[in-house]
């Protein structure tokens, strides 16, 4: 228990592991807020025109396919087209018609549209008797949201990795490895103490995140539990890797990067790509993040049968690296 403090007060000293334990947590509040947003008026499109230029009817038949702006000098209407930030479509009388100015950088899409709105104009008696369907528009965020939200849990899942690898590679700078190699502890109460805090403060912070992200009913959120009990294990496990095969802050910190990097990128690439290839599947779920990133996505799209196949791989995962760090450890006691 005391060995479990002191390593709770390093915790204090280490300004990366508390980034690592409130970053994702923030990442996810941003996320849950974001999805509210109706970013549906983006894709409005948007008229501009000069006062007394065009009839007051066709002024509200343009306002029945987007906003209408008024401009009162011909000038500010060129103005208001050429601004960069700007993608608007200027509308000016063209004999009994109207005809459409651009300033040529616009989107693709409202090209199409200024090129089909005089013909749409002049065809508007006998277009108002055709019948029109307004369908909802989808949430731009709504088939994204999920991966945003599996992939921020990968990263507070890193958080036990990152404060395990820290604090083994400041011991080694300060010497306190030394006290330990001659400590009357064994291997697996010395992995114990090491793996205790970053598990605990991977696991909270991944929890947290997981109930900002996601509404699951009891049963699903069972299984997410244990994946996520599961994942911040083995991330404390490869942390102690991390810790005891660097030689120095900063190349902790490259190693800590570079395994954060192919968590989050392998499953990512996996998932995005659809790989069917068995060999190519088996070879991603060599990396743990794999797994979870497979899991999460089937527990937030309404399934169980592969966040169950998830959790056994995680548990695999888990004991492997469990056994191989003890060995490890074992050996570096008797050399010691």
């Amino acid at each position: 228990m005391k060995g479990w403090i002191y390593q709770l007060k390093s915790v204090r000293k280490d300004k990366f592991c508390i980034m690592s334990f409130f970053l994702p947590v923030l990442v996810a509040i941003l996320l849950n807020f974001a999805g509210s947003i109706d970013l549906s008026s983006l894709g409005e499109l948007q008229f501009v025109l000069t006062a007394g230029d065009l009839t007051s009817e066709t002024t509200e038949w343009l306002a029945r396919y987007g906003t209408v702006m008024i401009c009162q000098t011909e000038e500010e209407l060129i103005s208001e087209i050429n601004d960069p930030s700007t993608n608007l479509i200027g509308i000016e009388k063209d004999g009994k018609g109207i005809k459409t100015i651009l300033s040529g950088d616009e989107w693709a899409i409202l090209q199409q549209a200024a090129g089909t709105l005089p013909l749409l104009y002049e065809q508007r008696e006998s277009s108002a008797q055709v019948g029109v369907q307004i369908l909802s528009r989808p949430d731009i965020l709504a088939g994204y949201q999920h991966i945003f939200a599996a992939m921020t849990l990968v990263v507070a899942m890193f958080m036990g990795c990152t404060f395990n690898a820290m604090n083994i590679i400041s011991e080694k700078e300060e010497g306190v490895v030394f006290i330990n190699e001659i400590l009357p502890m064994s291997p697996k109460e010395y992995l114990i103490q090491k793996i205790g805090i970053g598990f605990v403060f991977g696991c909270l912070s991944a929890l947290i995140t997981a109930a900002i992200c996601f509404r699951l009913p009891f049963a699903r959120a069972a299984v997410m539990l244990a994946l996520l009990v599961l994942s911040a294990f083995v991330s404390s496990l490869i942390g102690l890797f991390i810790g005891r095969f660097s030689n120095g802050l900063m190349i902790g910190v490259v190693y800590i990067k570079l395994v954060m990097i192919v968590f989050m990128a392998v499953p990512m690439i996996s998932y995005l790509a659809g790989v069917e290839n068995r060999i190519l599947t088996f070879l991603s779920y060599l990396i743990p993040s794999s797994a979870t990133l497979e899991g999460i996505m089937d527990l937030a799209n309404g399934g169980t049968a592969m966040a169950g196949k998830d959790t056994v791989i995680l548990a695999v995962h888990g004991i492997v690296w469990f056994l191989l760090y003890l060995l490890l450890a074992g050996r570096g006691k008797k050399q010691a």
